[in-house]
């Protein structure tokens, strides 16, 4: 039977390949159904393998997290995730770093977020993120691919992260989309209550929520229009902020491959950096790389960065005050 053993091979190299990408990039749902599926095990084993470490999951819980209707969050849900990966046969944190990650760049699931902030911190945030996107009833697919985004932060005379602009560029790839979900998430010490969020173009803002602890604001932006499949909208909006101490970084963070992206960050004329530069993560767990140093620009005291196609993870401009 060669030819069927070739095909199981073929099989097998082929979930390998599946989990291993998955794990490195998530987002937790597909890294957890991939993880599951490679171990063959049916979610009633799975169950019984988490009882054995005292830990009680049900097996529809366990089908929402795999499937990404919901995300554990709980201390007892945390708990079972990292026994997971032991009975999965996973490297430790491999899971549950995809925790403090958003769960798909499509919802507008993604954070500005400071040196200042911990793993565990981010984890939190997370966390706090799905229940403010619960409460807007935002599905965890939001219906949109992103083609294209456009950010330009302002630092203001304080060294503070005065406010940022957006501009996306989308396609929808189900019926009836007719909103976005913007989230930003301010520097260590911000009151996002005090936040505003203002509508530019083709968009109209609707229901805001925030968390004080974390500094995480999600904002409802509706389109006057109802998307069809393959349609593509072209939307403006800005976040007023203001209201932490000194910014020294702001970081984008992707949940998915996606279309392009572009940073701008410009200074106040009596706060400029010595120095800039640009940088990657793999994950809010994982060392940073790509470090580069960039120019910046005299006249217009800014500096900017531009990526063709964004991958998952997180990509940033940090700055050097004297």
């Amino acid at each position: 039977m060669p030819h069927a053993t070739q095909h199981a091979d073929a099989a097998v190299d082929a979930t390998s390949a599946e989990l291993d990408t998955a794990l490195r990039g998530g987002p937790f749902h597909v890294a957890l159904r991939a993880a599951i599926a490679a171990r063959g095990l049916p979610l009633q084993r799975v169950q019984h393998h988490l009882s054995r470490y005292g830990v009680k999951v049900g097996v529809t819980s366990l089908s929402y997290w795999q499937q990404g209707a919901r995300r554990p969050q709980r201390p007892e849900s945390l708990r079972a995730v990292r026994a997971l990966e032991e009975i999965l046969h996973l490297p430790d944190e491999s899971l549950i770093r995809l925790l403090a990650e958003p769960d798909g760049g499509d919802a507008g699931a993604t954070t500005g977020q400071s040196a200042g902030r911990s793993y565990r911190s981010l984890l939190k945030a997370s966390g706090i993120l799905e229940q403010l996107l619960g409460e807007l009833e935002c599905p965890v697919d939001g219906g949109l691919h992103i083609l294209g985004h456009h950010e330009r932060v302002r630092i203001g005379s304080r060294r503070e992260l005065l406010g940022r602009e957006s501009q996306h560029i989308v396609r929808a790839h189900r019926d009836g989309v007719d909103r976005f979900v913007a989230v930003h998430h301010g520097d260590p010490g911000c009151s996002p209550e005090r936040m505003t969020v203002h509508a530019l173009e083709n968009c109209r803002a609707g229901r805001v929520r925030s968390h004080h602890d974390t500094g995480v604001l999600v904002a409802e932006l509706h389109f006057d229009t109802r998307l069809r499949t393959g349609d593509t909208f072209l939307f403006r909006y800005a976040v007023e902020d203001g209201t932490a101490d000194v910014s020294r970084e702001y970081v984008r963070g992707f949940g998915a491959a996606g279309g392009q992206y572009a940073l701008q960050i410009r200074f106040a004329e009596n706060a400029v950096p010595v120095r800039c530069h640009r940088f990657t993560q793999h994950s809010a767990a994982a060392p940073r790389g790509g470090r580069q140093e960039l120019p910046l620009s005299g006249r217009h005291r800014s500096v900017h960065l531009v990526e063709p196609r964004v991958r998952s993870g997180m990509v940033g401009i940090g700055w050097d005050w004297e």
